[in-house]
C-alpha cells in the first residue's frame, strides 16, 4: 500500500512539472524549457520516480539476507 501511495505522489509531482514545461514551451521560452528538462525540477521528478521503481524491483531480501514479506 505504501508503494502505491509513494508512486502516485511521485506521478502527481511529475505531472505538475510537465504542466510547467508545457507552459514554458507555449510561451516560447525554449531556452528555459531546455534548462528545466536537463537541470531543473523535471529532471529531479523523473529521477525520483525512477528510483521508486528501481527500489521496488530489486531483490526482496532484507538486511540479514532473510526474506522480507512486507510491502514497501
Amino acid at each position: 500500500m505504501k508503494y502505491a501511495k509513494q508512486t502516485q505522489e511521485a506521478l502527481d509531482r511529475l505531472d505538475q512539472s510537465l504542466k510547467v514545461l508545457r507552459d514554458l514551451v507555449k510561451r516560447g521560452e525554449n531556452r528555459a524549457a531546455l534548462q528545466y528538462i536537463e537541470h531543473g525540477v523535471l529532471k529531479d521528478r523523473f529521477e525520483e520516480l525512477q528510483n521508486i521503481v528501481t527500489i521496488s524491483s530489486t531483490g526482496t531480501l532484507g538486511a540479514r539476507g532473510t526474506k522480507n514479506t512486507g510491502t514497501l
